[in-house]
């Protein structure tokens, strides 16, 4: 770059360009990331030019079958990582430090784990003990608890195990174990039983289908369904939320789910226990590492209220 004023122009990259840089290496073609950003991929290409002229290198060597990082690039990718890195954590430490100011806390919990008596015990002790902090209460998957966590956007997680994606710097710490239950509709063959064994429910069709892939309660059932030696067969009509104790109620198939989950369950859903002692799922709780005295103080509120769960 050309003086002035006796001083060199500075460089001037983006965040933008940089996140946008990082995603195409990432991806491995400019089609590729622009469909995970939602972006045209002629905006990408033209950030990229933009690039390579501010900084007079050559960044990426393409074709239409074929794209190369050039030593240039691969050296500017390693750094641009390190500073969004650095960038997202400055963020989640800004906003983590302005909750602990306010006196508020963001709490998580998974459709699956309902805000139970036991639950509902630790909020009512936390309340009494700081009637100057708000609580504000929000629904997240288990799996996604732990970024909203690790990036700043909220305190405490109630998650079901396991959660496959695991973050440094956040707590996983067991809170207590539940046991699953099945639900099936009023007028189903089962309905007159008190308790059903799980390999009984190999020809079900079942509204919420367990995967391993996804973590949580589905990676759970599909894990206990598996040694049982069976796959669940999908219902033609499914949900992961609160909409399938609706929809066992409506006939559509059954359901396995947490005892506290299956208590709320409209009438017209009946709610057998499942035989077998590993029949369990368990409640995590999550929180950084370096979470407030407030914070803290309410997940030990968590770890010992009194009450079923």
């Amino acid at each position: 770059h050309r003086p002035l004023n006796g001083k060199e122009n500075p460089l001037i990259l983006t965040h933008r360009q940089l996140r946008y840089f990082v995603e195409i290496v990432d991806a491995g073609s400019f089609s590729a990331a622009a469909q995970r950003l939602f972006i045209a991929q002629s905006a990408l290409s033209r950030q990229v030019r933009e690039m390579e002229r501010e900084l007079q290198v050559t960044l990426l060597e393409r074709d239409p079958r074929h794209l190369d990082v050039t030593a240039a690039g691969r050296s500017l990718y390693d750094d641009a990582r390190r500073i969004l890195a650095a960038l997202e954590d400055a963020a989640a430490n800004a906003a983590h430090a302005q909750r602990g100011t306010e006196g508020t806390l963001e709490l998580l919990h998974s459709s699956s784990v309902p805000l139970s008596p036991r639950l509902l015990a630790a909020l009512r002790m936390h309340a009494n003990q700081n009637p100057g902090v708000s609580v504000e209460v929000a629904q997240a998957s288990s799996e996604h608890q732990a970024l909203e966590i690790h990036e700043g956007r909220a305190d405490v997680g109630l998650a079901r195990g396991p959660i496959l994606r695991r973050y440094d710097g956040i707590h996983y710490t067991n809170l207590y174990e539940e046991r699953l239950v099945a639900l099936v509709p009023e007028g189903h063959a089962l309905a007159r039983e008190t308790d059903v064994a799980l390999s009984a429910l190999r020809h079900e069709l079942f509204v919420a289908v367990p995967h391993v892939e996804r973590g949580g309660l589905s990676h759970r059932v599909a894990e206990l369904c598996r040694a049982c030696g069976f796959q669940p067969r999908p219902a033609p009509v499914r949900s992961r939320k609160w909409a399938q104790l609706t929809l066992v109620q409506a006939g559509f198939g059954i359901a396995i789910v947490p005892e506290s989950m299956g208590r709320m369950a409209p009438q017209g859903a009946r709610l057998l226990g499942l035989r077998g002692e590993d029949c369990t799922s368990t409640v995590l709780g999550l929180w950084r590492h370096d979470a407030s005295a407030l914070v803290r103080r309410f997940v030990g509120m968590l770890q010992t209220a009194p009450g079923s769960s």
